[in-house]
């Protein structure tokens, strides 16, 4: 993991262009090599998107492994680089909404697209916020990666086991919650609601956090600009009437939002990770290769 760590440091000092060809030509190869995640995300898109052919399905796969690839090495810039090169290179709309953010309780919404670490830096660059995140088992990769998420405002950052009180605290403070909401964590403190039509453990937690602090919810998705030209961190309007009374109907706008979303930037979604791995009661697998 050292060398790892170390080869994407010196990698971060070459032009975006040819980093982000490197890590294309990674991804091809990925994808041909690394059977089980190929696999899983061929699975997702048939259950998402049925209204492709196979062909097509494949080179979506493709392209997304390119993605993840080229987001993986790119974050070496992220972490590493100067604040003036990054903002060169990420390109925000309308801005971040310090305003608002400032005015009140706030979960910032960010949906899980290979590019998520830039929006994390997008606000960085502009206010410290808190987060969860997954402790990583490779403590050098963990050091780092926690030192890279936080290294140019103060940024509280929970452990998932650490629960939710850390974050309303935290939010007390002032900060905004920087929220992840659409990974299948289990049964627990989720529904099933629709993903693409297809019944998806999905958290309840961003209607209930928004609930019990008041926050607005305003969402934020990060994509590759065209070109090898950088990123393009989109922040949305805060969500009228947010969550109202019923939990599973604010997870089902949730997820409505981000397949609007997913339909935008289809190869730059998460697809490699299960997001259908929970079934309701009696529901076989989707995974299984059987």
């Amino acid at each position: 993991m050292r060398a790892l760590l170390g080869l994407m440091w010196l990698l971060h000092w070459l032009p975006l262009p040819l980093l982000g060809r490197l890590g294309d030509a990674v991804g091809a190869v990925l994808f041909l090599v690394v059977r089980k995640r190929r696999h899983i995300t061929l699975t997702n898109l048939r259950l998402c998107m049925p209204e492709l052919s196979e062909a097509a399905r494949r080179q979506l796969a493709r392209q997304h492994f390119q993605a993840y690839a080229r987001s993986v090495l790119e974050r070496g810039i992220l972490w590493w680089a100067p604040e003036s090169r990054l903002k060169q290179l990420i390109q925000v709309e309308p801005g971040v909404p310090l305003a608002a953010i400032q005015a009140g309780p706030t979960i910032i919404l960010c949906p899980h697209f290979v590019c998520l670490d830039v929006a994390g830096v997008a606000v960085m660059l502009e206010s410290s916020l808190c987060s969860i995140y997954s402790e990583q088992k490779n403590k050098s990769f963990d050091a780092v990666l926690r030192k890279g998420r936080s290294r140019f405002r103060p940024v509280k950052l929970f452990a998932r086991q650490d629960g939710v009180k850390p974050i309303l605290r935290a939010m007390r403070e002032g900060l905004p919650y920087f929220m992840l909401p659409d990974m299948d964590f289990g049964a627990k403190d989720a529904e099933f609601v629709p993903f693409f039509g297809v019944p998806a453990a999905t958290l309840t937690a961003p209607g209930r956090i928004a609930a019990a602090t008041g926050a607005q919810v305003i969402p934020v998705v990060a994509s590759f600009l065209p070109g090898y030209r950088g990123y393009r961190v989109q922040f949305y309007p805060a969500w009228d009437n947010y969550p109202g009374e019923d939990m599973v109907e604010a997870a089902r706008r949730m997820n409505a939002f981000i397949e609007e979303r997913v339909r935008e930037h289809p190869a730059e979604y998460f697809w490699t990770h299960k997001r259908f791995k929970t079934r309701p009661a009696g529901e076989p697998s989707v995974y299984s290769s059987s």
